[in-house]
Order: structure tokens, then sequence, then C-alpha cells
């Protein structure tokens, strides 16, 4: 199949989008403008320029809009967030599309710095909108970008712990990655960090605002690569396109340490991961412990033609979004449904019960169980149990059980 796989970095201020195997990179304001005196729209610093001079009526922060369900009123129409959203999304794409003369996406991989369920419904619904098959768009964490982008380097860059100083116009995250090799298989382990020593970038403008800049970097860098052995470190995001004020931190960081300058990392990251979308064998045989990904396996114990055996409905280091499975269980002797949560460390696994309350009595064996399971995020899993009957001997009721189920706290 023909197309294009882009990896896009979606953010309240700006979004950059990469495509795979191909250099050429755009990095767009994350705003959109409509025309006074018209239904033309624009987006970027294109919005930009015509709000300045007076010809359209701009709307920024569309990420944060849509969280909250938000509207905004242009030319006195209203216009929900999701649907300025997708215009702008759909206006976005045509860059790669028209740049390298491709007229179908191929894998569409969006990633973000926080992820919730009603973010990346929406984001599908504007997949919808746009005509691109949901099984073509996926959604993960600036973690798991990370987690990509990394991975897909040569082996002695992360050989050893690797970090990333995320510095953008509204937040300062710092990301660690670690590469656990067992018999069995291989664990990355990827953690994120809001750093509350966050700075407005308008300070790097004047030379006493970089010397402060560059002593809370030095802090920070300091207190999160101490006493570590670091293969090498990533500097992202706008605060970091030019580094002439950062003199002291970047003796700190460079010490005994490789340090790359990679703006678009996290779309780069994302389009890696595309690519791997459409492999028969994945190019990464690992499982993945970060945002967006389960931490526990889920499984049951079940009997299927006499034996015993662990039955997976969810295994740590799938994606928790579109980790969503059904089955039907027959009821031997028991009025309850139990399920083994198992961590990394299978030292702290636990038995989750859930009781049949309000199904009905039945002999045994003759209870078909309708079980459901999805996710609300890498914590939470959300089970339905249904009561099916058996045949016409035992009709169906309306027996349902929703209960939610904390896998780690």
């Amino acid at each position: 199949m023909d197309g294009l796989i882009i990896g896009l970095d979606l953010c309240d201020a700006y979004t950059r989008i990469c495509c795979y195997d191909r250099e050429k990179s755009w990095c767009i304001p994350t705003v959109i403008c409509r025309k006074k005196d018209g239904d033309s729209w624009f987006i970027g610093e294109e919005a930009y320029a015509q709000t300045l001079v007076g010809d359209g009526i701009i709307v920024d922060k569309l990420i944060k809009m849509v969280r909250k369900k938000g509207t905004a009123t242009l030319g006195g129409i209203k216009y929900e967030g999701l649907e300025l959203l997708t215009l702008f999304l759909e206006k976005i794409l045509k860059f790669p599309m028209e740049e390298f003369f491709s007229e179908e996406v191929k894998q569409l991989v969006i990633t973000m710095q926080k992820v919730d369920v009603r973010l990346m419904d929406s984001l599908m619904q504007c997949a919808d909108s746009m005509g691109i098959p949901r099984e073509r768009v996926h959604i993960i964490s600036h973690t798991e970008g990370f987690v990509y982008y990394t991975l897909s380097q040569k082996k002695e860059v992360w050989s050893n712990q690797v970090g990333v100083f995320d510095l953008s116009e509204d937040s300062f995250h710092y990301h660690e990655l670690k590469v656990q090799r067992g018999l069995r298989k291989t664990v990355v382990i990827a953690e994120d960090e809001a750093l509350e020593e966050s700075f407005n970038l308008d300070i790097l403008d004047t030379a006493s605002g970089g010397r402060l800049a560059d002593k809370i970097l030095s802090s920070c860098a300091d207190r999160l690569l101490q006493k570590k052995l670091f293969s090498s470190v990533f500097l992202t995001g706008k605060g970091f396109e030019r580094h002439d004020w950062a003199v002291e931190s970047m003796k700190i960081l460079c010490s005994r340490r490789k340090v790359y300058m990679e703006p678009e990392l996290f779309a780069r990251g994302a389009a890696f991961k595309g690519m791997d979308y459409t492999e028969e064998k994945t190019a990464y045989p690992f499982t993945c412990i970060c945002e967006g990904r389960l931490h526990s396996t889920v499984s049951m114990k079940v009997l299927h033609k006499e034996r015993e055996s662990q039955l997976v409905v969810a295994a740590a280091g799938d994606n928790w979004y579109e980790s969503k499975s059904s089955v039907d269980l027959i009821l031997d002797n028991q009025d309850y449904v139990e399920f083994m949560v198992t961590p990394m460390d299978p030292k702290q696994k636990r038995l989750v019960k859930i009781d049949l309350e309000g199904f009905p009595k039945r002999p045994n064996k003759t209870t078909r169980l309708g079980l459901s399971f999805g996710f609300l995020d890498e914590k939470t899993m959300a089970v339905v149990l249904k009561d099916k009957g058996f045949g016409e001997l035992f009709p169906a009721t309306d027996a349902v059980i929703k209960q939610e189920v904390m896998l780690w706290v």
C-alpha cells in the first residue's frame, strides 16, 4: 500500500510533522484563523499574519479547548473545539501530502505530552472526518515517542540510561529511559517528570534572563543526572532551538556523556512507530512500560479441554487505549469472577474478585458469562459482566455488572 507514514507531535503551542524516511519536517503554531469577510481559513504563521492586519479572528490552545469541550464564536458562528481541531489537522496534513506528492495516509501516529480518553476519542473523530481509517491512526505519549526514537538509533546511544530535557513554551519536562535485558525478554522502562522549575521562554531574550535559565537547567541536570550512568542526553523543544544561554548547564550535561539536539524527537519517534505498524514482525521486540502503556498483565484462570491455564486479557506493555477484548465463559461452581493482576515485579501480584451479585441462580455449568474489558488509562481497567443465559433452557437476563479495577496506585 502506497502512502505516507506520518509522525505528528501535537501540542497547544506548536505542532511538528515528520514523515518516515524523509528529512523535511514542519513546525507550525497550533492556531487557526477564519477570515472576517469570508469562509477562508488559515493556520500557523498565516493565521497570525491575517489577524495582525485585522482581517481574521484567531483561535489558539485547540487541545485545551477540545479537552474542555469548549467552543469559539467566529464571524457570528459558533464552532466546537473538535471542529476547529479537525480543520487544523486537515490543513497541516496537506503540507507533507503536497510536498511528497501523496494522496494517502498509510499510518498516522500522533504523540502528545498528556493523553486521556476524551482527547483520544476526539482525535479518532477527527480522523473519521478526514477520511482516515481508524486502524491507521494511533495516539501515543511523548514518553513513548522518545522510546521509539531512541531505540531506532545505534546501540551505543542507548546502551546505558538515556535522558531528554523538553523545554517548551508552557512546560519543562524530563524523560528517562533504561533497558533491562533478561533471559526471556527485554523490558524498556521510561518515565516522565514535569519539572517544577519551568520558566517562560521570553526570559531568554535578555542576558540576565538567560543566566537565570542557565542556573535553573544546571540545577535540574545536576539533580537528575548525578550518580547515574548515561549513554546520551537529548535536548528538544523550542527552548533549545538556540543554546547560547546554557553555557554552564552544557558543561554539566556534556560531562562523560554525549548530548544531542533533536527538535523533532517526539515526531520522529512517532514516525518510527508508524513504520513498525506496517511490518509483519516488529523491529522492536521488547516490552515497553511508560505513560500510555499498561504496567501490569491481567489474566484469568480458566479450564480449557480439561486443562487449567491462564487466559491473558491484557499484557504489560500493551497500549491501554487500543487494548479491548471480550470473552464468553461458562461458570463452574463459582458465583464470582477472579483476575490476577501481575505487575513487572511478580512478587507484587494480587487477586481481584468481583462477586456476581444480582445474577440468577442456576445449576452448575448452565450460565454463560460475557466479559468485556477496556481501559480508562494505564491504571484503570473497566470490566463489564453480562448474563448470557444458556440456550433456550435458561434464557439470558438483564443482569449486568460494571466495575472499575485499579491495577496500581
